[in-house]
C-alpha cells in the first residue's frame, strides 16, 4: 500500500530541512541503491532467479551461490556467478541520485562518507572519494587467492571472465593468483566464508571511525545527516549503522520502498534512491515536489 501523499511530502520537507542544516553527511546504502541503475536487488529467491534463469533449474538461491566452497567444487560455476556480476557492474552507469548525493555531500562543512554493503564499485564509479568510503562486504573489483597464499588482496582491473549467456558459467582460463598461480576469488564477504581478508575494509572502517570522532570532539554530531538508500532488514548491518547514528545525535533518513520504518523522531520515506533524492533536489532548490 502506497503512503499518503501528505505523509511522504512532509517526510521530503524534513529532510530536505535536516539536508540545509547539515554540516556533514553519511550516505549508507544496500542492495536497492542500484536498482534504478538497472542492477538486480536480489531480493527473494524469484527476484535471484528473474536475474539469473539457469539457476532456478538448479535449485540454488543467491544464499546457495555465495558461498566460498564452490571456488574449490565448481569453480566454473563460483566465477560464472561472480564473473557475470564484475562485467555487469562495470557496465553499468549510476544513476543520478548518486551525483546528487555526491553533490550535498561536498556541499558539508565536514564533508561526506560512504558506508555500503554493495561490492559493486558505484559510488566509486559516481565520483565517490575512494577514502571515504567503506565497503563492509568487501569489493568485487579486488581480488585474494583462494587458497589463501598470502595475505594480499590485489586488483581486478584488467581481470575478465568469460561466462555463457545461456548456462551462466564460466569459460577458462579463470583468474589466478599472481603469486602461487592457484585460482583467485573476490574479495567479497560470502555466506559461510572464513577465508575472507577484511584487512582492506578494516582500515575503510577505521577512516570512518576517526572522521566521526572528529565530529563528535567538535560537537557536530547533531549536524549530521544519514541518508540510508535501499538497505533492507534481511542482512541488517546498514540500517544498524544509521539507527546507532541517529541514538546519538544524528539525523536518520531512510529512503526504502518497502522497508521505510524508522526509530521514533527520524525520517521514513517510502520511495527509490532516484526518485527520493529527485524530490529532494527539488525542495533543496526551492521548487514544489510536483514542479
Amino acid at each position: 500500500m502506497a503512503a499518503p501523499a501528505i505523509e511522504v511530502d512532509g517526510g521530503l520537507a524534513r529532510a530536505a530541512r535536516a539536508l540545509r542544516e547539515a554540516h556533514a553527511l553519511l550516505v549508507t546504502a544496500g542492495a536497492g541503491m542500484g536498482v534504478d541503475s538497472g542492477l538486480p536487488d536480489f531480493r527473494g529467491d524469484e527476484g535471484f532467479w528473474l536475474a539469473y534463469p539457469p539457476f532456478r533449474k538448479l535449485g540454488l538461491s543467491f544464499v546457495d551461490l555465495a558461498q566460498p566452497r564452490w571456488f574449490d567444487s565448481d569453480p566454473l560455476l563460483a566465477w560464472g556467478f561472480y564473473g557475470h556480476r564484475l562485467g555487469l557492474y562495470r557496465r553499468t552507469q549510476p544513476h543520478a541520485g548518486f551525483a546528487r548525493l555526491l553533490e550535498w555531500s561536498r556541499a558539508c562543512e565536514h564533508g561526506g562518507f560512504v558506508f555500503t554493503s554493495n561490492v559493486d564499485g558505484q559510488f566509486q564509479r559516481a565520483g565517490f572519494d575512494p577514502e571515504r568510503i567503506v565497503e563492509c562486504h568487501g569489493s568485487i573489483a579486488h581480488l585474494q587467492c583462494s587458497r589463501l597464499c598470502s595475505f594480499e588482496i590485489f586488483s581486478a582491473e584488467g581481470v575478465s571472465v568469460d561466462v555463457d549467456a545461456a548456462s551462466f558459467r564460466a569459460r577458462a582460463p579463470l583468474p589466478r593468483c599472481p603469486h602461487c598461480g592457484q585460482l583467485a576469488r573476490p574479495n567479497v564477504l560470502m555466506f559461510d566464508d572464513g577465508d575472507w581478508l577484511s584487512e582492506r575494509t578494516d582500515a575503510q572502517h577505521d577512516r570512518l571511525t576517526a572522521w566521526l570522532r572528529d565530529l563528535e570532539a567538535a560537537d557536530e554530531l547533531e549536524r549530521l545527516v544519514v541518508v540510508e538508500c535501499g538497505a533492507g532488514t534481511a542482512i541488517p548491518t546498514v540500517r544498524r549503522m544509521g539507527e546507532r547514528l541517529a541514538a546519538a545525535g544524528a539525523t536518520l533518513v531512510r529512503i526504502n520502498v518497502a522497508e521505510p520504518e524508522v526509530p521514533s523522531g527520524q525520517i521514513g520515506l517510502p520511495l527509490a534512491a532516484l526518485e527520493a533524492t529527485s524530490l529532494l533536489a527539488a525542495l533543496l532548490e526551492g521548487h514544489s515536489p510536483a514542479s
